[in-house]
């Protein structure tokens, strides 16, 4: 039997897309917040930088037949330090492998820079968004959905959370809930940063209005040191919170063990780690009971060993997800579907349903759940409608 001979590839490409919104991520502007000259706002609650539209790094992958594939990874911030990455370090560097190497060249890419202490950040972020654009054309070139080439996919559709409740008064917020709790969704998280009216209160509204069947989550967004966390989380309790995530700072990984030893909820941790290496160590101390990756900064080699190794851990993974068009989101619905231990995944509302018309593909949320994308590859690449939003290199704001 002759196998089968995979091209090998051309060009690796980036380009930055920012799409303009009414209002800004996690909801209106609050006290002293306020938009600046390049497009950023300092959200206060957390303070952590924010773009004011949707902003987004896409990758291109094309083979040397003609065959392309998508990546997305973030761009939210500087997007050209890490286009810059990519297009002056690692496509380079990847022209000429074959298709069929992607777990592999994510490797090769990951051993470049470690010595000089480049394994997250940026790096990861274009890491990440090459290892997505290989994999999808990997999946196109055979003619299988990604899915199936990490093993084997356990369901077409994953039970999704609405995370976010954006509005400028409680009773806005809860409004949100309300109507989304009416289209068949059972589990809300709400975002500490921007709850003005105080974190225990607005889990003691939603608990009253949304009544006892429904899942409440809260994200701290690192406000507090542990101590503060575990003090506030007990104060949560009797609103049965599902988990909390992000009690105390991502650096803080004592901290995170003491919150996570001492509370009696799920910790959620690690949207903001790239590889196996940041999870695995908490992982061993016990820190949290759900792993929470992100696929704009892990790509999915890295999402689906961070997955196994939180199997073997007894850990849950419910992913993070955050700012972009749908090709990252696609691709974490694939490598979710594969894993056991995956019972929900995030749905960003505010961003995913507004841009979904800028991907041509099948994936939805609908009724509570996501529907895993079909086709080959990630069965989603961009529509040409998002063109219009492309940002010249040198002129990002």
């Amino acid at each position: 039997m002759e196998l089968l001979k995979l091209p090998r590839i051309r060009k690796i490409e980036s380009f930055i897309i920012s799409i303009p919104r009414e209002t800004p991520y996690l909801g209106p502007l609050g006290p002293d917040e306020q938009i600046n000259e390049r497009g950023y706002l300092v959200r206060k609650g957390n303070r952590t930088i924010y773009p004011s539209s949707d902003m987004s790094v896409l990758v291109k992958a094309t083979a040397d037949d003609g065959t392309v594939g998508w990546g997305e990874t973030y761009g939210i911030i500087a997007p050209q330090a890490v286009t810059c990455i990519i297009d002056d370090v690692l496509g380079p560097v990847v022209q000429g492998r074959e298709i069929g190497d992607p777990m592999v060249i994510q490797e090769d890419l990951y051993d470049l820079m470690r010595v000089r202490g480049f394994f997250g950040g940026y790096y990861g972020d274009a890491m990440a968004g090459i290892d997505i654009a290989l994999w999808d054309l990997y999946g196109k070139c055979v003619g299988l959905p990604v899915a199936k080439l990490l093993g084997g996919q356990r369901t077409q559709r994953i039970a999704a959370y609405v995370s976010g409740l954006p509005g400028r008064t409680m009773n806005e917020r809860l409004a949100t809930a309300q109507d989304f709790q009416a289209r068949g969704f059972v589990a809300f998280k709400y975002a500490a940063a921007v709850s003005f009216d105080g974190i225990v209160e607005e889990m003691r509204a939603l608990r009253e209005r949304l009544g006892s069947q429904a899942e409440l989550m809260v994200d701290l967004h690192w406000k507090f040191s542990a101590q503060e966390a575990i003090q506030l989380i007990d104060r949560l309790m009797p609103y049965r919170p599902y988990f909390v995530e992000a009690p105390c700072a991502p650096e803080d990984s004592l901290g995170q063990v003491q919150v996570g030893t001492a509370i009696r909820v799920p910790l959620a941790l690690g949207e903001e780690w790239h590889t196996l290496y940041e999870y695995r160590a908490r992982m061993e101390s016990r820190a949290m009971a759900i792993v929470q990756p992100e696929m704009g900064h892990t790509g999915i080699s890295q999402f689906v060993q961070i997955g196994r190794m939180a199997q073997a851990f007894h850990m849950k993974v419910i992913p993070h997800a955050s700012i972009g068009i749908g090709i990252f989101q696609a691709a974490s619905l694939h490598a979710s579907a594969t894993l056991p231990n995956c019972p929900m995944h995030e749905y960003q509302h505010s961003v995913f349903d507004r841009n979904l018309r800028f991907v041509k593909t099948t994936m939805r949320c609908f009724n509570g759940y996501f529907e895993v994308p079909e086709g080959p590859g990630l069965g989603t690449e961009p529509a040409d409608s998002v063109w219009q939003y492309l940002v010249p290199k040198q002129n990002v704001k």
